[in-house]
């Protein structure tokens, strides 16, 4: 089943971005990224567990404007986009823009590592190390398992750089804000598998003067990145 309350993209220019205390987070911890659109300021609520870790973050880096499809060309403000490649959606696992190249995507399906992983570890140090080498500017953008500060931290550092910010998620259902802003497919059974679903995954954009674009991506250890046609976790 779809996010209870839709799917859309929320527009804007950079104003805010701050944590929740430390010590009062209460059962989940989040960061807030606040962006100013014609209607008002928007809201982020990024959620990214609790500060001792189960999540894990990744940067894809190589975009420009033209890889956010349609969304490239929205105006300031919150859009709602229809869960379908078409409409500029993200899916984690369907979004040719997000898709490691053929040889990582081999290895991951020969060695069913659908979370983060040593593969991810083992890509995160070949591309510190090698990534100026041409011959090794293969796509791979690794998962990284993080505390929420780690992730937080490493979203805030590209926020000075940004000429307009895209934030992929659920619309609040008071005020205005954006939630949901992770992986919302792959959830195995319990409370939140009722909201998964293709083509309706949160993200954030930064998009540079330069038109170049990253997207900082999140999911939860527990949510697998291999899901049926419902978002729903594959064996």
């Amino acid at each position: 089943m779809p996010l209870n309350h839709g799917y859309g993209v929320a527009v804007g220019t950079y104003v805010d971005f701050f944590r929740d205390p430390p010590d009062q987070f209460g059962r989940w911890y989040h960061g807030h990224l606040v962006i100013a659109t014609p209607s008002g300021n928007y809201e982020a609520a990024l959620d990214v567990d609790k500060p001792n870790g189960g999540i894990s973050y990744r940067l894809v880096e190589d975009l420009s404007a033209a890889d956010l499809g349609p969304v490239g060309s929205l105006g300031p403000g919150f859009h709602l986009l229809a869960s379908s490649p078409a409409s500029g959606a993200l899916d984690y696992v369907r979004s040719p823009s997000l898709r490691d190249g053929f040889v990582v995507v081999r290895i991951r399906s020969r060695f069913r590592l659908w979370h983060a992983s040593w593969l991810d570890r083992i890509l995160g140090r070949l591309k510190s190390l090698f990534d100026w080498l041409p011959l090794l500017r293969w796509r791979s953008f690794p998962w990284v398992p993080s505390n929420g500060d780690d992730t937080l931290t490493v979203l805030e550092g590209l926020l000075p750089t940004a000429a307009r910010i895209y934030i992929f998620g659920e619309p609040f259902t008071q005020g205005l804000g954006v939630h949901n802003v992770h992986q919302n497919q792959g959830d195995p059974p319990g409370e939140h598998q009722a909201e998964n679903g293709v083509w309706q995954d949160g993200a954030v954009a930064i998009r540079s003067a330069a038109d170049r674009v990253t997207i900082w991506q999140v999911k939860f250890n527990t949510q697998s990145l291999r899901t049926d046609d419902n978002g729903l976790p594959l064996p």
